[in-house]
């Protein structure tokens, strides 16, 4: 069994945005040496999530704006009142309670072993920021 862990470092331009990093998780899988294993996608982030669905533009826009439906920014959230750093983001702390912090997926042959539809992404929720998430590919060689 083998174990390689890699960060990768983004940034967002948007409040909401689907990141796609399929190519780079493809990328990271083909570099740990993995034939047959998972590997694990994990954000670093409580204002975000990893999500697994299709890449097609207005899907995304639909996304968004359900995500925007859910958890309005400005709604009057106690969170609101305590920040930090001077942003009010209880709206997105609330849209990640709907998203998953990480996502494992399948290595087969040594590749990402996807659905014909299926991309991986980071969903931001309080954008723009600087952002990273963590693989963890684990498997056979």
């Amino acid at each position: 069994m083998k174990q390689v862990i890699e960060d990768v470092d983004f940034e967002t331009r948007e409040g909401v945005e689907f990141v796609d990093l399929t190519d780079g998780v493809r990328a990271a899988v083909a570099r740990a040496g993995i034939a047959e294993g998972t590997v694990t996608v994990v954000t670093r982030h409580t204002t975000g999530g990893i999500a697994v669905n299709e890449r097609e533009p207005r899907l995304q826009e639909d996304m968004k704006r359900w995500i925007a439906r859910m958890c309005p920014p400005g709604a009057g959230y106690a969170h609101d009142r305590d920040t930090v750093d001077g942003r009010a983001n209880a709206h997105a702390h609330l849209a990640a309670l709907s998203l998953r912090a990480s996502e494992t997926l399948l290595v087969r042959g040594g590749k990402l072993d996807l659905g014909t539809w299926q991309a991986v992404f980071f969903v931001e929720c309080d954008g723009p920021r600087r952002r990273a998430v963590s693989l963890c590919i684990r498997g056979t060689p």
